[in-house]
């Protein structure tokens, strides 16, 4: 990856989920975790779960009711929060990623967080890693009412912070998301190469990627 042209960036919009933090920790809570839970709450075997489940997963992805903790635990009769707190031994922050804040910090940027990550989901997090001192704000598209992948989101983001997308550097693991921003006209795009430790590097198909932090603050 060459070196990113810090000359031109004012702005740095984060993603948190897979791009600061390690998304193990969602990955085995949604996948593996909320099934065997909601297997035993509901008294059906680990199989039947994961065929109720996997149909109300795939019609909601991508829509904000799948970051929503709310909707979830109406949806399936539990307390979504409660079982996160069974696994937040997880939450992990990527190799070197407070690195980057600091730099990216002290060079003054602009730094703002936008999550699709409900707000429990991020004070949960929070809680654990220490990121909000890096950022000037922490928005989640909750406080919106659309997720990222929607171009009304944007709009709204602009409206709120004001920023110049020419002039913005936006790092996120998810290519839909990475794609909305560009028709945005976000300018600096970078996915991660590989958000999920345990999962391996992933085709991040027409964006240059994120491989290690420490690349990114050369020239800064």
């Amino acid at each position: 990856m060459s070196l990113l042209p810090w000359h031109d960036i004012d702005t740095v919009l984060l993603d948190m989920d897979g791009t600061l933090l390690d998304l193990h920790f969602d990955n085995h809570f949604w996948l593996e975790h909320l099934p065997q839970r909601y297997a035993q709450v509901h008294g059906v075997s680990l199989a039947m779960a994961e065929m109720e489940l996997q149909p109300l997963f795939e019609r909601h992805a991508g829509q904000l009711q799948w970051y929503c903790l709310d909707f979830w635990s109406t949806e399936l009769k539990l307390s979504v929060r409660e079982l996160k707190l069974e696994t937040a031994h997880l939450i992990a922050l990527r190799p070197d990623a407070d690195t980057f804040l600091a730099a990216i910090k002290q060079a003054g940027k602009r730094v703002v967080m936008i999550t699709n990550a409900h707000r429990d989901s991020l004070s949960l997090k929070l809680e654990r890693i220490e990121l909000a001192p890096y950022f000037e704000r922490l928005i989640s598209s909750h406080d919106y009412g659309y997720p990222k992948e929607n171009p009304q989101f944007w709009d709204a983001l602009q409206a709120d912070i004001g920023f110049d997308p020419a002039r913005s550097l936006f790092i996120d693991d998810t290519l839909p998301i990475l794609r909305s921003a560009r028709d945005f006209g976000v300018a600096h795009l970078l996915a991660v190469r590989e958000p999920d430790s345990r999962k391996g590097p992933k085709d991040t198909a027409e964006f240059a990627a994120v491989e290690d932090y420490r690349d990114l603050v050369a020239g800064l």
